[in-house]
């Protein structure tokens, strides 16, 4: 069952490329190499993302439960590993795929731009939601942070040039999220 998330709800990201290695998998087995470089070359300058640090994460992936791997016999060379998602990475992915990308700028180039790849991928007819619901974070963080200055003692100047830049940041987001709404010709 997917949940929206609400004012209340905690975010629930990683703010780790799991879910994203979890989200190639979707579409079919791969081998840890091809699918390391399939990640670099879709997502490689939203997420830095070594090989070394892919292969943890997929032993952390099958550990869990979210993927299986078996291996694969090949002529001449050494066996690979096919790597494959369960049903419970699936429903893992899917529900992470639902959920919010939280309001901070890390969380929205980073998540954000990840579920907005994995929608188009997987479930288009969801990216205009998954659109919408960020862009209703983003003004709520907007006024959240706008009403920090409002018994914020004038002479704490520091406290006012941090708020003030998280402001503007929020606003340049908010602009960008314009531009993409174009782009993706989101309703």
């Amino acid at each position: 069952m997917s949940r929206n998330r609400s004012t209340s709800q905690p975010h629930s990201g990683t703010l780790s490329p799991e879910l994203a290695l979890l989200g190639f998998l979707v579409s079919g087995p791969r081998h840890g190499y091809d699918l390391h470089q399939r990640f670099v070359t879709e997502l490689g300058n939203v997420w830095h993302l070594s090989q070394s640090q892919a292969y943890a994460i997929l032993k952390r992936l099958e550990n869990r439960g979210d993927i299986s791997a078996r291996l694969v016999e090949q002529d001449k060379l050494p066996a690979r590993q096919m790597l494959r998602v369960t049903p419970a990475g699936r429903q893992r992915f899917m529900d992470w795929l639902e959920n919010g990308s939280g309001s901070n700028a890390r969380s929205i180039r980073l998540e954000f731009l990840t579920r907005l790849y994995f929608s188009n991928l997987y479930t288009p007819e969801n990216t205009a939601r998954i659109y919408a619901a960020q862009c209703a974070e983003i003004e709520r963080n907007i006024q959240r942070i706008a009403d920090l200055t409002v018994h914020l003692p004038s002479e704490q100047v520091y406290n006012r040039l941090s708020i003030d830049l998280r402001l503007r940041q929020m606003k340049l987001i908010r602009d960008w999220m314009v531009e993409i709404k174009s782009q993706f010709h989101i309703p």
